[in-house]
Parts: structure tokens; sequence; C-alpha cells
């Protein structure tokens, strides 16, 4: 069975891949993490075929844990509720056979550990046996995303016999599924250590079909790859505007303007606007130009020339934001805004 893992760079189309690889004959299991990519996947899904198939399966990653591996398996036995995604309390440190590990005291699922309660209940094998009798081909969106125990749970199940292929960015990498102490907690700290864990599960790496953005036009990869430090092509030759304003009247037009998306770093919602945060615009397509709001610190490193040296995290949520622009990237500091925030 061909088993692959494309990583790609913001709108080179992997998603776009993944839907024009299915059909209406083979049984497809699609499986993502973001509520925003299930969205863009079911729409895409329904744009090429004019309705979903019955032969495509697709899940949030949650969705697909605990209604697919957990529920057919341990449901009854456990007496379950559902799935909470509060943390387990850190003490007692119960041993790995005790379902209070697992289980709160209200009878749900901890998140985080759900992965490893499968693996633990020695489950792994049924789950492989269970895709392989539903399905012809698997497919994971988005992986970048997957951590902690998830990440192991996930190269333990592409040994299915499946036809396999994952795709994600590894530079987009803004969210984890879950964490739980030191389980994965450098897996994406090296791309050579992370692109090894998909070879030793025998996946094959590809990382040339997908290097170019469709998207974005070389202005804005350009600047991405030099200020940012985060290489990205662009498919063509097209030029953009990527500017810093901090005239107030236009940065007042850039914000009343209902065609341009306000990018925040953390809570959008408070600004009566057309907005997102910069994390959560992953896997939007739907935006032309794009105005990044920088908080003081970011206005600060774009006057000290660049964003390479920044928090690794706040740079991969700053790529996202970045690279939702088809048109103009524009960035203002956020302080021009402050006097619309909401209290």
């Amino acid at each position: 069975m061909d088993k692959s893992v494309v990583f790609a760079v913001a709108g080179s189309g992997k998603t776009s891949r993944l839907v024009a690889s299915l059909d209406e004959e083979q049984r497809f299991l699609i499986v993502t993490y973001t509520e925003s990519n299930y969205g863009n996947l079911r729409s895409k899904i329904i744009g090429r075929f004019g309705y979903f198939p019955a032969n495509i399966a697709l899940y949030t990653y949650f969705t697909f844990l605990h209604g697919f591996c957990y529920r057919p398996f341990l449901r009854s036995e456990k007496n379950t509720n559902g799935v909470t995604f509060k943390l387990p309390p850190p003490f007692p440190r119960h041993a790995l056979t005790d379902d209070r590990r697992y289980i709160s005291s209200s009878r749900r699922l901890y998140a985080n550990r759900l992965a490893k309660f499968v693996e633990q209940s020695n489950l792994i094998g049924a789950v492989v046996a269970r895709m392989e009798k539903y399905f012809d081909a698997f497919f994971v969106d988005e992986v970048q995303d997957f951590a902690g125990h998830d990440f192991n749970f996930l190269m333990a199940i592409s040994s299915a016999r499946l036809q396999a292929t994952f795709v994600g960015d590894f530079f987009q990498h803004t969210f984890d599924t879950s964490r739980d102490g030191n389980t994965n907690t450098n897996l994406h700290s090296d791309y050579d250590a992370y692109i090894a864990k998909f070879k030793a599960a025998k996946l094959k790496v590809d990382m040339d079909s997908l290097k170019k953005s469709h998207r974005c036009s070389k202005s804005v990869c350009d600047f991405i790859s030099t200020k940012i430090g985060i290489s990205i092509e662009a498919h063509s030759d097209r030029e953009s505007v990527v500017r810093y304003e901090d005239d107030p009247t236009a940065v007042l037009a850039l914000y009343e303007d209902p065609e341009t998306v306000k990018l925040f770093y953390k809570e959008h919602y408070k600004y009566a606007c057309y907005s997102q945060n910069w994390g959560a615009s992953k896997g939007l397509d739907r935006y032309q130009d794009v105005c990044v709001v920088l908080n003081p610190s970011n206005v600060k490193a774009w006057q000290n020339g660049g964003f390479r040296d920044i928090n690794a995290e706040t740079r991969n949520k700053l790529y996202v934001a970045c690279s939702r622009a088809r048109g103009n990237l524009t960035f203002v500091p956020e302080s021009l805004l402050k006097t619309y925030k909401r209290s």
C-alpha cells in the first residue's frame, strides 16, 4: 500500500490535493483537527461532487478517536459519558492501568489521554482491523497539529493496510491536538527529527510537490521568506503590496473596510470589525487583502527588521496570518485600534 506524508507550504493546495484524490467508488476516511478545516474540507468535497458522497467519511480528530476507535470497544464496559477537554488533575499519579488516569469522576474521558487509553487497552490492532474493514484509503489533513499521545497513535494506526496520505505544513503548527506531561514535548522543535519520525513509520516523505504557493503573491512569499524566516515560493511572478501603515486615518479606513480582514494575535472578538485571530485563520482560504494587527512587541520586531527571532509559536501564527493573503498585505499597530476595543 502506498503511504506518504506531503510537507506543503501555505496556499500550495494541500487540501485541494486530498479532495482531487477522492472518487465515488473507493471508501475514504479523512481526519483533520480544527473545526475550520473540517468545514473547508466539507465545502470543497461538496463543490467537487455537487453533494457529499456516502463513500467518504470526514471526521474531526476527537470525533474519530472517540466515536470510531474507542466507543465500539470500551464504551459499554467503562460506562463513560463522552469527552472532557479539561486537563486531568496532576495528583495522585495513577498507574497506566488505572482507569482514574483516563476517566474523570463524572465518567468523562480526558481528551489528552484518550489515545493513550486506547493503546493501553491493547486496542491498536482492533482499531487497525476496523479501519481495514470499512475503508480503502486513509487521509489526514493538517498533520502538523497532531501532538502528545495523539501523534504516537497516528503513527501506530498508519500501519493499516490502506492507502495513506498525510499532508501538512510543519511551520503552520499553531495548535496541538493535546499535551500530556513530557510526551512528545519536543516533537516540533526540530524539522529534521520530525521528518525522521514519519520515515520510521514507513511513510514516504514528499517535500517537493507542494512547495509553491498558489494563493500568495511573490511579494508576500518573499516577505515571509526574508522577514519571518520560513521558506516559501510563489507559483507565479504575481506582485502585490506589502506595507506597514501607521497613519491613524489610513488605519481607521482599513479597520472599517468590510472587504479587508483584520487578523489579531488574540481576542479579535473584542473589535467590531471583519476579523479573526492569527492562529485560528489557519485553513481559511477566502480572504483577498489581509490586515495583520501587531501588538507592541511585534511592532518592535518590525522596526528591528523582521520576525526571525521572535517566539517560535508566535512566528508560526504570524506566518499563518500573512499567508492568508491572496492580494495585498498590510501591517498596522494595535495601539491605533485600542480606542475601538470593547471592554
